[in-house]
């Protein structure tokens, strides 16, 4: 009612008041979760969950699949947990951006179907003596059968790129237009090398009631941002579709 964000730490209510992250300890909690919870949290009205991090096992994986209805075998468990600690090393973190796992994890179903395919994008950014600072961003993509190119305007890189993929995807995906950036978060991932650093890139997205992060890694800020960018909207078009269902 006051516009404020809820301190996630808060005991019982918080969302990280029943978060498990060890590996052991989310094994345990598999096989019985009174293990390492005083109360059920269903009894204040909240839920249990899994947060994936360089602490994590197959019991991590296999909990937040189960948590979406998926049957995931041991060794699938384990080829998302090696393909999560590969991107670790690259610079990723999923602590923070669970949207990025559950989308890997969408992305596993026999049936899953991608509902776009980047092929290129191309951003400039220039400054002219008449209007100052301009960034364009082009993107061609693969909705279907139909291949898409688009190209936007925007007050920085990362907005235009952001333009044109929305443009390009909107006609197909109306939802897309409820979708709004709550946050953009650049971290240097190792400051020894200047600015020649991996960037990290965590990137915040609110529909309605429906909020979530995604992230991306890369050397190149523009990459990094565009990995965090798709996935946002692929999760969205997951996400918001299993809503209305």
């Amino acid at each position: 009612m006051v516009n404020l964000k809820l301190d996630e730490h808060t005991p019982y209510c918080g969302h990280s008041a029943f978060a498990h992250k060890g590996g052991i300890h989310v094994a345990a909690m598999l096989k019985s979760r009174d293990s390492y919870q005083h109360i059920d949290p269903a009894l204040v009205g909240n839920e249990m969950r899994s947060v994936i991090s360089e602490l994590s096992g197959r019991g991590n994986i296999i909990f937040q699949a189960q948590a979406m209805g998926i049957d995931l075998n041991r060794e699938d468990a384990q080829r998302v947990l090696n393909h999560i600690k590969h991107l670790e090393h690259e610079g990723f973190t999923f602590e923070a951006a669970e949207a990025s796992v559950e989308l890997m994890l969408h992305r596993l179903r026999p049936n899953y179907v991608h509902p776009f395919e980047l092929i290129d994008f191309f951003v400039i950014t220039e400054r002219r003596q008449s209007r100052g600072l301009l960034s364009e961003a082009t993107v061609k993509i693969k909705v279907g059968d139909e291949i898409k190119f688009t190209a936007a305007e925007g007050k920085g890189p990362v907005n235009a790129l952001a333009s044109a993929l929305n443009k390009a995807l909107t006609s197909d995906y109306p939802i897309l237009e409820t979708v709004r950036l709550t946050d953009y978060k650049v971290r240097i991932l190792d400051s020894t090398t200047g600015t020649a650093s991996a960037t990290r890139v965590l990137i915040d997205f609110k529909s309605g009631t429906e909020s979530w992060t995604t992230v991306g890694a890369s050397p190149n800020i523009i990459e990094a941002s565009w990995r965090a960018l798709s996935d946002s909207m692929e999760y969205a078009l997951v996400r918001l579709a299993k809503s209305e269902v």
